[in-house]
């Protein structure tokens, strides 16, 4: 499992590219980064296009939790 920082670092997209991919605002991504709010089924498959993988390899908590 990867976390969505992982992800985007491993694609070298900064938060503010990572979220124009994705088609959402900086400030929603960087939200998602630190668990605080998560992204809806639309935005989950756009994430999978953008990062190249599967929902169930993403791990939608911080890095630093577990």
């Amino acid at each position: 499992m990867f976390t969505l920082r992982a992800l985007r670092v491993n694609k070298g997209y900064t938060q503010p590219e990572a979220a124009e991919l994705i088609g959402v605002g900086e400030k929603a991504y960087c939200s998602w980064e630190q668990g605080k709010t998560f992204p809806n089924a639309i935005q989950i498959k756009k994430i999978e296009e953008v990062f190249d993988t599967t929902y169930d390899q993403i791990n939608f908590l911080p890095g630093n939790i577990g």
